[in-house]
C-alpha cells in the first residue's frame, strides 16, 4: 500500500514500508507541469511501477484546496 501526504512544498510518502519525500521541484521536473495542476494519480505512478488507481485522479492544487 502506498500512502501520499501532500503538502505545499512537496510529497510525503510511504511506499512499501519505506517513507520517503518527493520535493515539488522533482514532482513538476518529473510531470513537467506545474505543482498543483499535478494529479494524485501521477504522482503515484512516480512512485510505483504499476500503481493500483482508484477512483478520480484529484489535482494537488484541489486537495490542498
Amino acid at each position: 500500500m502506498t500512502t501520499l501526504s501532500f503538502e505545499d512544498d512537496g510529497v510525503d510518502v510511504v511506499y512499501e514500508g519505506t517513507e520517503f519525500r518527493l520535493d515539488r521541484e522533482l514532482i513538476e521536473e518529473a510531470t513537467e507541469k506545474p505543482y498543483h495542476d499535478v494529479t494524485d494519480h501521477e504522482v503515484l505512478q512516480i512512485v510505483a511501477k504499476q500503481p493500483t488507481l482508484e477512483g478520480e485522479p484529484r489535482r494537488i492544487g484541489d486537495i490542498l484546496g
